[in-house]
């Protein structure tokens, strides 16, 4: 059985490597935008991270968590997009066009 004390420190683990988490987005999304080539996008984290607000908040009804996990999804979205972007920025200007 798992006592209290390990419950906080279960919740100080993923508070810590959210605020991780949340810090690394940031460089990401620069690193995207300054790519003059296109950038890999992995967008599975944007519904791994949706599916995960919605489940806690219909589900568990656990507010704190769906806020988290909805700006997780939200910062993952901004780096698809602007790997999106930057791809078709780059196939323009090399004058291919771009896949059907």
């Amino acid at each position: 059985m798992i006592s209290l004390a390990s419950l906080d420190l279960i919740a100080l683990a993923f508070g810590a490597f959210n605020l991780l988490r949340l810090a690394s987005y940031f460089p990401q999304i620069v690193a995207v935008a300054r790519d003059q080539h296109g950038a890999t996008a992995q967008d599975g984290l944007v519904g791994a991270n949706a599916s995960t607000a919605l489940y806690a908040w219909a589900k568990l009804a656990d507010t704190s968590l769906a806020i988290v996990s909805a700006f997780n999804a939200v910062c993952c979205l901004v780096v698809v997009v602007l790997a999106a972007y930057r791809r078709i920025l780059a196939t323009i200007r090399v004058g291919d066009p771009p896949n059907q």
